[in-house]
């Protein structure tokens, strides 16, 4: 049972930092000023990979340095690479298509959170018995539990919440756009048709 802590509680702090992702990036949607967007869902983007890439190298190196491991990628460690940039890239696309679904869904964290969970969980296990072809015996609970999760992701989706937060007053930023909009469309109406 010890052994199994660990793993337990780093995927218990996957699922923690990953279940804020969604609310938080909902925080980093553009205000409209006369219906309009201030900027576009990948602004923000940009720094969620600026995060992602300096939290993983540096941590990544940390960590190897602590565990001892050798800082090669080459040769008889060449997999790493390939199989580490493909993980990346993975996890980045997804972020991307999280980000996507967050700014189109006005930041609905409670409509797509539980979608993304929920379908990761049974993407990984049909992934799983691709993987595995013929070489194992698919246990007909398996499909059992995706339709309960399908389930779940719709009774939790449909009774969390949907209050929208306490509007937060204009900032210096806001109130600078809506003048120059403002302005803009002032000026706008002075031109001759």
């Amino acid at each position: 049972m010890n052994k199994m802590l660990i793993p337990i509680l780093f995927a218990l702090g996957t699922a923690l930092f990953w279940g804020c992702y969604g609310p938080t990036i909902g925080n980093a949607q553009a205000p409209r000023v006369n219906g309009a967007p201030l900027w576009s869902p990948f602004k923000p983007y940009v720094f969620i990979g600026i995060a992602y890439l300096v939290i993983a190298i540096l941590g990544g190196l940390a960590m190897m340095g602590v565990k001892g491991d050798s800082f090669s990628f080459t040769g008889e460690y060449f997999p790493t690479m390939k199989w580490g940039f493909l993980a990346g890239a993975l996890g980045a696309f997804g972020a991307l298509c999280l980000t996507t679904a967050m700014m189109t869904s006005k930041g609905n964290a409670l409509l797509v959170m539980p979608i993304v969970f929920g379908g990761a969980v049974s993407v990984t296990a049909i992934v799983s018995v691709i993987r595995l072809g013929g070489h194992v015996t698919i246990n007909p609970l398996l499909w059992v539990g995706m339709a309960l999760t399908v389930v779940g992701v719709v009774i939790v989706a449909m009774n969390t919440p949907h209050g929208h937060a306490p509007t937060k007053p204009a900032t210096e930023t806001t109130e600078a756009a809506e003048s120059h909009a403002a302005t803009a469309v002032e000026t706008d109406d002075s031109q001759p048709t």
